[in-house]
């Protein structure tokens, strides 16, 4: 009875308690018509050492980056974890952890966050940090919520260059609510085009969204972006996909962005099949009661003593919903552990060094592919760790004999612009060897092995 839950004298009390006879009876108002009638087509059941046999010749089909060289990005990256990671968010009382609604029993859970939106705070130049939200997408759609309502104003430009994905989010999240979403194209850089930025911008503008880097791996110009935006009232927010760069790259806020969003995957969470992730958020003092999600502040006891709690709750379930700055519910918790842990492993110098590898190592392979017969570099934009290459061919075919040759090549832009449909995003961390770099080099150059 190891993995089976219930009994039939279990199912019967519960039958009976309900006041049915059997489960036919239980299911009766579902229509026939829709109800299988036969059993489940199972085959016959397994002793435990055969099923995990089983499970591993499963998992051994998924490729991985610890089995296949990876070129893949565009949102989720492959970035050394140290251990220490893993075994210190092991520790039961992180793990088991709830929302330190009581602060004078979750001290220890309060200040890790305390001490995650300091670390948060120093990486985008701004003046505080929330508690964490659930990724990088809701994030950016937090942010344009939280501009909108700073400014009460309700038209927001999105540089088409941000993360396709994100952009979706922010139309979901504003589909309700009387919003205007206006595109901003980018131009032959890879970057927001500022001329038409120019002449989009507007005083009903409430922000400027735009990516940094930006989906395409291209450093947009904020500091720029920021000075138009501001001429006329806007907000500037940016939102930060692959935080690495932060390493090496002037912080947003330094640039004059208002509020910095972004995914914070890169710093000691797995990519884990897309999840869960971490969703970082930050702003100017100004902004700070209009922010979404939890915020941790620090106080002094009745005792004079340094303590932390949960500070500015007019959000959430802490107040009525059409008053809330947000009404997320909840904070990537331990997700903002790990990234606490890998960034105080790292240092300063450890992030900026792995910055260098992301940057020196795509800037490598990028020089390398460009020089191919038949393949391009289309846009002229400085990149960080991800740059668009554009083939001869259709992207999908050159991505799939790639993959017969065992490496992940990269991701197809066709199906997030269909004009690219001979484009595709390459990615390098500090995690691809000089070898497999020259590997994917030869690769494109070789056709068919």
């Amino acid at each position: 009875m190891r993995y089976i839950p219930h009994t039939q004298e279990d199912i019967q009390q519960m039958l009976e308690t309900v006041g049915v006879g059997s489960l036919e009876e239980l299911f009766e108002e579902i229509p026939k018509s829709v109800r299988l009638q036969r059993p489940l087509d199972l085959s016959a059941p397994l002793s435990e050492p055969e099923l995990l046999r089983h499970l591993r010749s499963l998992a051994d089909r998924n490729a991985t980056p610890d089995s296949m060289p990876s070129f893949l990005g565009g949102g989720a990256y492959n970035h050394f974890i140290p251990a220490a990671v893993d075994q210190l968010i092991s520790r039961s009382e992180f793990y088991t952890a709830y929302t330190p609604y009581q602060p004078e029993i979750s001290q220890g859970t309060l200040q890790a966050i305390f001490e995650y939106q300091t670390l948060v705070c120093q990486l985008t130049g701004m003046d505080v940090a929330n508690a964490s939200m659930y990724d990088g997408a809701s994030a950016c759609a937090e942010a344009v919520l939280m501009a909108v309502r700073a400014t009460r104003r309700k038209r927001v430009l999105i540089s088409e260059a941000l993360h396709p994905e994100y952009r979706e989010t922010v139309a979901t999240y504003c589909r309700y609510l009387d919003v205007e979403l206006v595109p901003v194209p980018f131009d032959a850089s890879g970057g927001t085009d500022m001329s038409a930025l120019s002449s989009l911008l507007d005083k009903e503008t409430a922000a400027l969204v735009v990516g940094y880097p930006n989906f395409f791996g291209v450093v947009e110009d904020l500091a720029a972006q920021a000075e138009v935006a501001h001429g006329l009232g806007a907000r500037l927010v940016a939102a930060v996909q692959e935080p690495i760069a932060l390493g090496l790259l002037k912080s947003p806020g330094e640039l004059g962005a208002d509020i910095v969003a972004g995914e914070g995957q890169s710093f000691g969470i797995p990519v884990a099949f897309g999840g869960p992730y971490l969703g970082f958020f930050a702003a100017r003092q100004k902004d700070l009661r209009t922010m979404p999600g939890r915020l941790v502040g620090e106080t002094l006891d009745t005792r004079g003593q340094r303590g932390f709690v949960l500070t500015l709750a007019t959000r959430e379930q802490h107040i009525r919903r059409e008053k809330a700055t947000s009404n997320i519910c909840s904070n990537e918790g331990l997700c903002a552990l790990m990234a606490t842990i890998y960034l105080s492993l790292m240092g300063k110098s450890g992030i900026r060094e792995v910055a260098v590898q992301n940057f020196s190592k795509a800037e490598y392979a990028k020089r390398a592919i460009g020089a191919l017969q038949g393949f391009s570099i289309p846009f002229a934009g400085a990149t960080f760790n991800e740059f668009v290459v554009e083939a001869g061919v259709e992207a999908g075919a050159v991505l799939e004999r790639l993959e017969r040759q065992g490496i992940l090549g990269g991701i197809a832009l066709g199906g997030y612009f269909p004009e690219m449909s001979n484009r595709f995003l390459v990615c390098v961390t500090e995690q691809n060897s000089r070898q497999e770099i020259d590997a994917l080099v030869a690769a494109l150059a070789g056709g068919e092995k």
